[in-house]
């Protein structure tokens, strides 16, 4: 049975980064997908006049994330909250936080693992931490010598991509994406890019995912939300492959199974 294992720091990056890939695998009966998450998001921006307050609001991203995964049409078979502080998982001591995730990875096993890499698609201080510790928890599956980790991946934006979706942004008088600002998108060489995902045949599930996460349309969504445009935004999913290393020149995957036997 595949298994598929995403790692992220808060409730909605999941939603943007894996759901096409998970609903492209949806229908298959020996599809296994795990999702952790490091915390619930409950120090979130509220918009005004949303029904949350601090205390309430992790509460209800939780249960937004999970009304996202069955919009999409694929729940999580495992779903872990890690219960970490928001906005303070840099914070944590890392072998800590490598032994949370790796609890859940060495019970699963999974073949194939997604995470941030290093710039954090939006140079979060979580997401960086996140990434981190599940790469290091990773190579302890590689390295025990038993079942799964076979792949490691990192969620990313091509280049070309960032600066394409810049360009479109500047034209709608929308603002532009700052690769050196915090909490602002930022791209990766293209040459460094190796999953190439077609989305499209499940973009409307993606997007419908995407707005099951009603507290946070503010910040995933530019307002006044436009639907047909967030479809076309979530056509393709990008990774480049952590582990095992690939040679240069290699031909990109179309899918994050792809090349697996």
């Amino acid at each position: 049975m595949p298994t598929f294992a995403g790692v992220f720091a808060h409730p909605d990056d999941d939603a943007y980064g894996i759901a096409g890939t998970v609903a492209l695998h949806a229908d298959d009966p020996d599809f296994r997908f795990v999702l952790v998450h490091a915390t619930d998001g409950d120090q979130g921006d509220i918009r005004p006049g949303f029904p949350a307050t601090r205390d309430t609001l992790g509460a209800v991203r939780r249960a937004e994330d999970e009304a996202g995964w069955r919009a999409v049409g694929r729940s999580p078979d495992r779903h872990e909250w890690l219960g970490l502080p928001d906005g303070g998982v840099s914070g944590v001591p890392f072998g800590a936080l490598v032994d949370a995730i790796w609890e859940v990875l060495a019970d699963e096993r999974p073949d194939v693992v997604c995470t941030f890499g290093p710039d954090g698609i939006f140079g979060h201080p979580d997401h960086v931490a996140v990434g981190a510790a599940t790469d290091a928890a990773f190579a302890r599956g590689v390295g025990d010598g038993g079942p799964g980790f076979r792949r490691l991946v990192h969620g990313v934006i091509p280049q070309t991509v960032f600066e394409r979706w810049n360009t479109q942004r500047a034209a709608l008088g929308l603002e532009i994406f700052d690769p050196s600002a915090m909490y602002h998108m930022r791209g990766v060489p293209d040459e460094t890019v190796d999953i190439w995902v077609d989305t499209s045949s499940v973009a409307d599930r993606t997007v419908a995912g995407l707005l099951e996460h009603r507290s946070q349309h503010h910040v995933i969504f530019d307002e006044p939300i436009d639907v047909d445009r967030w479809r076309r935004v979530v056509t393709r999913e990008w990774h480049t492959i952590a582990w095992p290393s690939r040679d240069p020149g290699r031909s990109f995957l179309t899918d994050v199974f792809d090349g697996l036997t």
